[in-house]
């Protein structure tokens, strides 16, 4: 046989997709692993024509499953992120909507069990630490899909899956706030560097000349944006303890404006390269955060009581976001994130073989 073939579920999860794979039945070496998922979605190729990746950071995501050895969790959850053309691969990250589907390829996969019509999932995020349980809709069988839940960014609707997210702070740098200051000044541009559940640089749109209601497209093709945008966010990860991330996706870049579609903030949030069609799961986290806590460049945009939970409805390229905040601000504006949740949806589009050369992988 000329090619290796891997078994794979190819789902949807929130508005992210790619292949769901056990862990297993990859290498287990870094740069081979690389290798193989660059194979794996075509990476190299604005299309990724010889692959099954779908020519956008939203579509070359890879989720690796194992049964886990924690004490809590029931799921390690590996994520990868494949760049589209570069032919590089950063494990540093984790995926929010991505993670959305893990419950329900867990399910698909045999590594659980449903049981009764909700199943519950515990999840450990690999890359960074975090616990995540996942409310599954399930029968005695089999993953429930069909249902009334409906998410801005992907059309009809789907069965609700419910997030619990914890231990979200420092996942990839310690602190809160890795720089010890809730602003920084970079290049003349006000920042807040924050790290829950994603790490990420943010700033105030008007500060870049943006009013924050631009689409993703208009980003895009604003160029002189990134190339100011980008020297910022590179002395940003410096700043936080991350070193030089030239050649990383993180941290993520975000920016905050007042709402104008009833929400309680607009949001743009960059993947860096590119901006979001609408919003990550973990972006979401960060970015709340950064509203509800004091003393940060969002000051003034939110009015927020003292202790959660609070439901806040984040404004994106394609809608809304709902993210539930359970936190409390202490003396002397002391802030703590104690969880966070949000209703998403999933579905299996596919599963089956990928096939990749044998000449990048022979198998296990």
């Amino acid at each position: 046989m000329s090619q290796t073939a891997l078994p794979f579920h190819f789902m949807r999860g929130g508005t992210s997709r790619g292949p769901y794979m056990l862990r297993s039945d990859l290498p287990s070496d870094p740069d081979e692993l690389a290798r193989v998922l660059i194979a794996i979605v075509g990476s190299g190729h604005p299309l990724n024509i010889d692959g099954i990746g779908g020519g956008a950071a939203v579509t070359t995501k890879v989720a690796m499953l194992s049964k886990s050895d924690d004490n809590w969790a029931d799921i390690d959850y590996f994520f990868a992120q494949v760049s589209v053309e570069d032919r590089t691969v950063d494990f540093k990250p984790t995926c929010g909507n991505i993670l959305v589907g893990v419950g329900p390829a867990a399910l698909e996969m045999g590594l659980i069990k449903p049981n009764g019509p909700v199943t519950e999932v515990k999840i450990r995020a690999v890359n960074t630490g975090a616990r995540v349980a996942a409310q599954v809709r399930t029968d005695e069988q089999s993953v429930i899909y069909d249902g009334t839940a409906q998410i801005d960014g992907v059309p009809g609707t789907s069965a609700p899956i419910d997030l619990m997210f914890m231990d979200v702070t420092g996942g990839a740098t310690g602190s809160m706030f890795p720089t010890g200051r809730r602003i920084d000044v970079i290049d003349g541009i006000e920042v807040s560097c924050v790290d829950v559940a994603m790490p990420m640089a943010i700033a105030r749109a008007e500060d870049f000349g943006l009013t924050g209601q631009e689409t993703a497209t208009e980003l895009d093709e604003n160029r002189a944006f990134y190339e100011r945008m980008e020297p910022i966010r590179i002395e940003a990860g410096r700043l936080m303890g991350m070193g030089d991330v030239s050649g990383s996706v993180t941290p993520k870049f975000g920016v905050l404006a007042p709402p104008v579609a009833g929400g309680h903030a607009l949001t743009r949030y960059f993947m860096p390269k590119n901006c979001h069609p609408s919003l990550a799961v973990t972006g979401s986290q960060c970015l709340s955060a950064c509203l509800l806590c004091p003393g940060t460049i969002a000051d003034g945009i939110l009015s927020a009581p003292p202790t959660g939970p609070l439901d806040l409805k984040l404004e994106h390229p394609m809608g809304l976001l709902d993210v539930r905040m359970d936190y409390t601000r202490g003396p002397d504006n002391t802030f703590e994130v104690k969880s966070a949740g949000l209703t998403r949806t999933a579905r299996l589009l596919a599963r089956g073989e990928v096939m990749i050369p044998r000449t990048v992988w022979a198998g296990p």
